[in-house]
């Protein structure tokens, strides 16, 4: 039995996923918004759930660089944040 393999068959193309892969930030235009992140991350022994608001301001720079695919914040998970956000904006007027 031979373990060669058959290069006459279909090649295999690879083929990025479509979420969860996009360009890193090379020249630093969201650090601050990542640094704010991280940091309430440590302040919080890691509970997330307490930085959601700079998880989203990060995500948002990102998509304003292209950095990532532009998506509604509510399809990220934002949904309650942003109903908040909308809340207070009509409770200003």
């Amino acid at each position: 039995m031979s373990t060669a393999m058959n290069f006459s068959a279909k090649s295999f193309k690879p083929r990025p996923p479509d979420k969860g892969a996009f360009p890193l930030d090379h020249f630093g235009e969201c650090s601050a918004f990542k640094e704010r992140f991280m940091q309430c991350l440590r302040d919080s022994g890691f509970e997330s759930g307490a930085c959601r608001e700079r998880a989203m301001a990060y995500l948002q720079c990102r998509m304003d660089r292209q950095l990532m695919a532009n998506e509604p914040l509510e399809k990220l998970g934002f949904k309650d944040l942003m109903d908040e956000k909308s809340e207070a904006e009509r409770g200003k007027l």
